[in-house]
């Protein structure tokens, strides 16, 4: 038996360590949400937490910022779609996931900005800090696209999951804040349009060979 995200986050908010847990990510949360990028002993003096006590729940940055990642995709990480019309999958995927997005807009562009940092050149291998990685999309794609497997070869669905992945997450949302000043709603609005002009042109290439 399968047992879910929200499951297994429900069984572990029980006891001490989970409520000492809990407070970490809390206060890194509205850390990010305040546009910053707290290392664990940041979180920890925040959250009033001995640093080895929080190093024993986040050993690094970077596991910290995925707890915290993790957290503020909530639904996100768990949206499935039982249509098999891919433009309805996709435009589903969207719509559940840029409301979030928004509302975590701060904590996500944090996260982005700390995948951008060139990994530390200094220190030993064994003590330099692990680069923060992203990828959550790539599973979600590729499941958007995934009706498509009968239709298109498998190397073009996956290219056109590649494709979208240009145009879902943060980074078109900062783009389209930040350099074409749109609002949410209108921002949100080009995103979906982006993705089903390019899903409609997959399929008609495919069409018209």
């Amino acid at each position: 038996m399968q047992v879910s995200r929200q499951q297994v986050a429900g069984q572990a908010k029980k006891g001490p360590s989970a409520r000492t847990r809990r407070l970490m990510l809390e206060t890194a949360t509205r850390l990010m949400q305040a546009g910053k990028t707290p290392s664990v002993s940041e979180v920890a003096e925040a959250a009033e937490v001995s640093r080895a006590t929080a190093y024993r729940y986040f050993p690094s940055q970077a596991a910290l910022v995925h707890a915290v990642v993790d957290e503020a995709l909530g639904p996100i990480l768990d949206w499935q779609s039982s249509s098999q019309d891919v433009e309805s999958r996709v435009e589903d995927l969207i719509g559940t996931s840029m409301p979030r997005i928004i509302e975590f807009e701060a904590t996500f562009r944090a996260a982005l900005k700390l995948s951008l940092e060139p990994e530390a050149a200094t220190g030993s291998a064994e003590n330099r800090e692990p680069r923060f990685t992203r990828g959550h999309r790539v599973d979600l794609l590729r499941d958007a696209v995934r009706p498509l497997a009968g239709t298109l070869p498998p190397e073009d669905a996956e290219r056109l999951a590649q494709a979208l992945s240009l145009f879902y997450g943060i980074e078109m949302l900062v783009v389209l804040k930040d350099i074409w000043g749109l609002d949410d709603k209108a921002a949100v609005s080009v995103i979906d349009w982006a993705a089903q002009s390019l899903v409609r042109a997959a399929i008609a290439a495919k069409a018209s060979k």
